[in-house]
């Protein structure tokens, strides 16, 4: 069955704030290597991937499973990072265009330099995938993500989950948000108004502010958050935060204003930091999209596309998206995100996402005890 998605453009989650002080940054990842580990021998794809700043996603996650999936599918993958610099991925994907790659597959900064570099492979005859956000107004032949509305929602309904359990009436509610530029982040946004924004308009829920964060910066999250929870006289009583990074920065703030803990806090990602923190009833939830599967569908789309079988890479994109700006519908591939609290984070341990190691550490040892997440 076909199921028809569609991405909006972003459209006024707040306004801008001047910024001024600096936040705390989530634990970032070591600089990535600029060259692949991937096998030669078998057609050439080239990945670029986005940043290392915003999530540990990227370099702890999509790049290591990235080179697994390609290399069982017999692909040689160059795989890059462009460090959130735009001119660096347009050069990337240059390079990688003149190499000679049969496939292009791009995690974009911007719908805008995503789909500058598609054109230009296209031009070239070469293929490119989506991966995990949509270019809209871009060219690129398929497109593997989560399905991220429902990433949104699975937010919002965990914090509602959250707040009915604490019986705190009509709740105060801060959102900080991903990136303007980010397609995703305007799915995730939408997902979240499907659960939250009924209460909003009925009054039971109060929406202190709604904010976007430029370039999905964890230390402008942070301090974009301080500034909107001390005009709201140093109180809320929840909020939303669009991922882990995101979370990290907020729940600092929370802890300068003897708060954390004592506000639910949403997330996403499931990484090493925003597990550590649930576990220390700091974040209330994270959503867990295993990236495995993602990685698995992108490497088996770019292989079928290296061969010149688009009846096999249709064979896995058995669903579409809508790109309202390029007035077109994407084959895709969308995957199920999980909901994951305190009963269940042993799911993405015993799953192989993040070993245990990563989050039973001292200040959470007792809790992975109890949970049953054993580090041997």
């Amino acid at each position: 069955m076909r199921i028809r998605r569609t991405a909006l453009a972003a459209a006024g989650l707040g306004l801008a704030l001047v910024l001024a002080a600096c936040g705390q940054n989530a634990a970032a990842p070591s600089a990535p290597a600029e060259e692949s580990a991937a096998p030669a021998g078998g057609a050439k794809v080239g990945v670029i991937l986005p940043e290392t700043e915003s999530s540990a996603r990227w370099e702890g996650f999509d790049k290591p499973l990235l080179e697994e999936a390609m290399r069982a599918e017999g692909l040689d993958a160059d795989i890059q990072n462009a460090l959130g610099d735009e001119q660096k991925f347009s050069t990337l994907a240059d390079s990688m265009i003149a190499s000679g790659v049969k496939v292009l597959v791009i995690a974009s900064i911007s719908s805008e330099s995503g789909s500058a570099v598609a054109a230009k492979a296209k031009a070239q005859g070469i293929p490119t995938i989506d991966y995990d956000r949509l270019n809209l107004g871009g060219s690129s032949d398929y497109y593997v993500s989560f399905d991220n509305e429902k990433v949104g929602e699975l937010q919002g309904q965990g914090l509602v989950q959250a707040l009915d359990a604490k019986g705190t009436p009509n709740p105060s509610i801060i959102e900080i948000e991903g990136a303007p530029t980010d397609n995703n982040a305007t799915l995730f946004y939408n997902g979240q108004q499907r659960v939250l924004g009924p209460k909003y308009q009925s009054g039971e829920y109060r929406l202190v502010q709604s904010q976007q964060i430029e370039d999905w910066d964890n230390q402008i999250g942070g301090t974009t958050f301080e500034q909107i929870l001390t005009g709201n006289g140093g109180q809320v009583d929840g909020v939303v935060a669009a991922n882990d990074g995101l979370a990290g920065a907020i729940i600092t703030v929370l802890a300068k204003y003897g708060l954390n803990g004592q506000v639910p806090v949403t997330g996403q990602d499931a990484t090493p930091d925003g597990l550590q923190a649930i576990l220390r009833g700091d974040q209330y939830m994270t959503v867990y999209k295993p990236i495995v599967q993602e990685a698995e569908a992108a490497a088996k789309l770019a292989a079928a596309l290296a061969n010149g079988d688009t009846a096999a890479a249709d064979a896995l994109a058995t669903d579409t998206v809508a790109d309202p700006q390029g007035n077109r519908e994407v084959k895709s591939v969308l995957l199920e995100p999980q909901l994951i609290t305190r009963e269940n984070v042993k799911t993405v341990v015993d799953e192989g996402a993040v070993p245990a190691s990563d989050i039973c550490v001292a200040d959470t040892a007792a809790a992975c005890q109890e949970l049953g997440i054993a580090t041997s």
